[in-house]
Formats: structure tokens, sequence, C-alpha cells
């Protein structure tokens, strides 16, 4: 099989490519290097690695044109500043566009989207959260450009997953609670905590049934979560337990922020009927997995998609 991952050196994305590596496929990746790492996939001879930008129309035409591949695995997405409007859009959504227009054109078979929760908004009018949940994405920049990319592979009539995700987590993430817990306690910093709940899912398990969608499992909107929810604060204990931090500190805990939600759980019964009985790795076996690359690689800024005034 020949497929071509966007965001190939990002946590989804570089996953996703070992294990098409691992079974034989051949791989073409795409990443500009905002949040992705080169040395997050090493050479291989089935896998070329272009640093170059989604938006770029030509460059995308041209590689899918050549490579023809079997499935495309769009995980590129641009989410590091809640105000770079311009990055967001660039990205998600001209970037996202090109991806699907490409798929279009160039007859590729199958096409896997991730699209954020956050589609459902930050009051949720269901618990857990069914597919059948009007998308109300306005609350963020992130929410409304992936959203948009979603209803233009909608509209294109290519084969399609989405994917719309809990709180993918493991290593390679740079994004949310985790990374930002494991930098303020190695730096001796006092780690702040709300009520707030959250599905933590393992990349790695996302990763295997990514390729279960590549060979033509399942069609349309799926989520890809466990079915629980965790505290936060179970999390943050989780980082305390991985890094043996002497004295174990405790967290402050505080209320939730203006553009933050209590919980957003989303129901994967389909994602069980239509994939399967899935494997979800326990919460102190990916905490301490992403805490071991944490401290070889670092954390690469720890980003989070909340504003900067309602996270210090």
């Amino acid at each position: 099989m020949k497929v071509f991952v966007t965001g190939g050196l990002g946590q989804i994305g570089s996953h996703v490519i070992e294990m098409l590596l691992e079974r034989g496929d051949r791989v073409v990746a795409i990443d500009n290097l905002a949040t992705g790492r080169r040395e997050h996939l090493a050479d291989h001879p089935n896998l070329t690695v272009i640093i170059d930008s989604i938006a770029n129309k030509p460059l995308v035409d041209e590689l899918i044109s050549d490579l023809k591949p079997d499935a495309i695995v769009h995980t590129a997405a641009s989410y590091k500043d809640p105000d770079d409007w311009y990055n967001d859009t660039l990205t998600n959504c001209v970037g996202g566009a090109n991806m699907v227009d490409a798929a279009r054109k160039f007859d590729v078979k199958r096409f896997v989207y991730f699209q954020t929760a956050l589609c459902y908004g930050l009051k949720p009018l269901q618990q857990p959260i069914r597919l059948d949940h009007p998308r109300l994405p306005g609350s963020s920049s992130y929410s409304i450009t992936k959203t948009t990319n979603e209803f233009y592979l909608e509209l294109s009539g290519v084969d399609y997953v989405t994917f719309r995700l809990a709180n993918v987590v493991g290593p390679r993430n740079v994004a949310g609670p985790l990374p930002i817990f494991y930098q303020r306690l190695k730096d001796g910093k006092q780690c702040f905590v709300t009520e707030a709940r959250r599905d933590f899912v393992f990349v790695k398990d996302l990763a295997r049934v990514v390729l279960k969608a590549c060979d033509g499992v399942g069609h349309g909107a799926y989520h890809f979560s466990s079915g629980s929810d965790i505290a936060i604060q179970e999390l943050y204990d989780a980082v305390v337990k991985a890094m043996d931090v002497p004295g174990k500190p405790k967290a402050e805990v505080k209320a939730l922020g203006p553009d933050d939600v209590f919980s957003i759980l989303l129901d994967p019964s389909r994602t069980f009927e239509d994939f399967g009985d899935l494997e979800f790795t326990p919460l102190q076996d990916t905490v301490s997995a992403a805490i071991d690359y944490y401290r070889q690689h670092g954390t690469l800024g720890e980003y989070t998609h909340l504003r900067l005034q309602d996270r210090k």
C-alpha cells in the first residue's frame, strides 16, 4: 500500500507512519515543522519526508499525482496560538482543502481525517456526546477551521473516515496539560488543575485503528474515545508518580476558564461496532511513556488551546 501522511513528523502522524513502515507500506510524509520534529522518524527506504506546507497547492498536487496513494492520512493541523487565525486558516482550511481536492482529482481511494471534539462547542447538549450532536465549533479558531475542513471532506465525494478525538496523549505529545505538568514539575514550579474531566487515550491505540481505516474499515464519522473520562487531577497525579517527584507536590485547584469546559466525553459505540473491540492502554502506562519521551527530547513549548491569560 502507498500512503501519503500530512503532519508526518507530529505525534499522531509519526506513530501511524512507523506502523505503516513496519508492515511494509510505502509512505510519503509532509510536515512544516511548526510542531513536528524530524527526529520523530528514523530514515527508512520506504519513507520520503518533505519539509513544506500543505498550503502549497502546486506541490500537494504534484506529490499526490506522482505517488498515486491508496490512502491519505491527514493529521496536519495548526493549533499553537488561539489568536493566530491566519495560520489556523492557512493550514486547517486552505491546506486541508488542498488535500481533499487532490484526493478527489487523483482518485485516492481512502481519506482519513482527524477532527477536534471541540466541534461540539463548550457546552455539549449530550453527555456522553453522540455522533448526531450538532456541530457548534464557534468557541475557537482551531475548532472553526478544523470543522470547516470536515465539511469540505463531506462535500468531496471521497471515501473517508473522520475520527473526532478524545485527548490523544503519549510520546511526542506537545499540547495540553501533560507536557505542561511535566515541564513545570521539572522546573520546580507550581502546577494548577481545574475540576475538568477528559478522556485521555494513548496515541498508539489510535494509530492501530487508523491503519484499519486505511485498509478500508468504516466510513464517515467516528469518535475515538474510551467512553470514560477522568479528572485532570488524576492525570497530574500520574505525572507526579511517573517522574517520582520528591515530596509529591500538590496542584492548586483553579476555577474553569471562560473557554474551557467541564467534560467532553464522546460516545464510541459506532467505533466499537465497526472497528471491533479496542484495547486502551492504562493511564499510568500512557503517562510513563510520555515522560520517558520528554526526558529525552523535551516538551517543545507546552502548547494549549486555551488563551494565555487562562493558563498561567
